[in-house]
């Protein structure tokens, strides 16, 4: 079963809200911010979960105390954009654990890479050992980030 937006009522919004700021809040507190007793919304929660709109649940962390303060966004250009290339390039691009976010974008370029190192150096070598030796990268050009306003997820 799969909801779309049309699906969800202000009940189901309000537990996504919370949800998407608090993850671990118990259902309790959650009924109580809105509005529904328990069990209505234990089950509003198991049906958002089973119709894919909460698709899972993990710990947000902060890359600079975990020493990966370095963010640069990649342009990328392919030789070739075909299908097969394509998928290609998708599948070699899930290999790569410094890319914290891969996008296919309709532009000049092909593809925006989000890219998480240590320092510039670090950096250098992902791209020039990974980033450029992926199927069909033609080139690429580098955007290094200098502060992070607004990071936050839906």
């Amino acid at each position: 079963m799969q909801a779309d937006a049309a699906d969800l009522d202000r009940f189901d919004r309000a537990i996504l809200r919370v949800l998407s700021v608090e993850g671990r809040v118990s259902a309790t507190e959650l009924a109580r911010r809105i509005g529904l007793s328990k069990s209505p919304t234990q089950a509003r929660l198991k049906r958002l979960e089973e119709a894919g709109v909460i698709t899972g649940y993990r710990a947000l962390l902060d890359p600079i105390r975990m020493g990966l303060a370095h963010v640069a966004f990649v342009e990328v250009r392919l030789s070739d954009t075909r299908e097969a290339a394509l998928q290609a390039f998708n599948r070699a691009v899930a290999g790569v654990g410094e890319i914290e976010e891969c996008h296919m974008i309709a532009g000049h370029f092909d593809y925006l890479l989000k890219v998480r190192t240590a320092d510039i150096l670090e950096y250098r070598t992902v791209l020039a050992e990974r980033i450029s030796a992926l199927p069909h990268v033609t080139s690429t050009s580098t955007y290094v980030a200098m502060e992070s306003v607004k990071d936050s997820p839906i």
